[in-house]
């Protein structure tokens, strides 16, 4: 498995750098730092967020001019809102949770916000609802406020863009994108996370942060089968092109009006879908009922997840087992802009 410790002291090899390499690339990014895990990855760069201010005090408490203020969507992945409360425990920043992919609350707590270092921090693809952020709009808010724009483009990675650039690609914002977080465990079939971004940043992530120093790095046939991962996934075009059909095939053999290869279809109780997804797994189809905590209570869902592998005689078995356990036309595919805990 090769050489077994942290990335600092003797974990990372070339295979590792070819990989960093190319999601850089991939990213249009400067460089790149592999993480162990995605979730490590959004907690490194928090807690290092959240040291600049620690930083900038010396041995004083920071003053709200020292602070980073951090706004994230109140439906950021789990992930995200850990970091973000070790960054706060840092007492180097000062968090604002703006409603779910809701523009115009952002802007106002941009306008209202009197600190100079701003960072808006969301999903790329919301995992649980499988929504867009609009990326557009954050674009030319960034423009005008003049903050540092960060996303999580785990399940963009890939599935979106011409060249599997992600989210970012798909809506030609890469420019505007100043760190993607993203991850080896989903579009690329394999495991560990990444960020993309500047040299600088990442020089200060190496220093700060916690989760990737004191981590053991990727084992190099994992960094070696990602690599070749990436290759495959940029080269052979037709799997994103399959996953998109496959989105077009359940919309249009259910009339659900879905937007990405993420199909959430909230159901109400516990019961409902605990019953619904006994029920398609007897069919033959493995979907997942999320449930309290991951989701809102009377918000549990089917969560469909299309992949490149799925035929379109599939997905017609997939939505006749549907039919005999939901009401497509009662059923939404978003929940609440109710606000994340942290």
């Amino acid at each position: 498995m090769g050489p077994r410790g942290s990335a600092l002291i003797c974990g990372y090899t070339n295979y590792h750098r070819q990989l960093e390499s190319s999601l850089a690339d991939l990213k249009k990014k400067e460089d790149c730092l592999l993480c162990p895990t995605g979730f490590a990855a959004n907690m490194a760069l928090m807690t290092a967020i959240g040291s600049i201010g620690s930083l900038l005090a010396g041995n004083n408490i920071p003053s709200d001019d020292e602070k980073i203020a951090i706004f994230s969507d109140a439906l950021n992945h789990a992930s995200i809102i850990d970091g973000i409360r070790l960054a706060e425990r840092q007492k180097g920043v000062k968090v604002y949770i703006y409603r779910h992919c809701d523009m115009s609350h952002l802007n106002t707590l941009l306008s209202h916000c009197s600190m100079k270092r701003k960072i808006v921090v969301t999903d790329s693809l919301f995992s649980m609802d499988g929504d867009f952020a609009p990326m557009v709009e954050l674009a030319e808010l960034r423009k005008k406020h003049g903050f540092l724009l960060v996303i999580d483009d785990a399940h963009g990675t890939f599935v979106c863009g011409k060249n599997g650039g992600g989210v970012a690609e798909e809506f030609n914002c890469e420019k505007d994108v100043d760190i993607c977080i993203g991850t080896l465990s989903k579009a690329v079939g394999c495991h560990g996370g990444f960020i993309a971004c500047s040299k600088r940043w990442k020089l200060l992530i190496q220093s700060r942060g916690r989760s990737f120093i004191f981590s053991t790095a990727t084992p190099v046939p994992v960094a070696a089968a990602a690599h070749a991962a990436v290759r495959v996934a940029v080269h052979e075009t037709w799997r994103r092109k399959a996953v998109w059909d496959r989105v077009k095939d359940f919309h249009l053999l259910t009339g659900i009006p879905v937007t990405s290869p993420i199909i959430s279809l909230i159901v109400g109780s516990e019961d409902k879908a605990l019953q619904a997804s006994r029920h398609l797994l007897q069919a033959g189809f493995h979907v997942t009922a999320i449930r309290p905590p991951t989701v809102p209570p009377n918000s549990c869902r089917l969560r469909v997840a299309l992949s490149a592998v799925h035929t379109r005689e599939d997905l017609e078995n997939l939505a006749a087992a549907l039919s005999h356990c939901i009401n497509f036309q009662d059923t939404r595919i978003y929940g609440s802009n109710g606000y994340a805990r942290l």
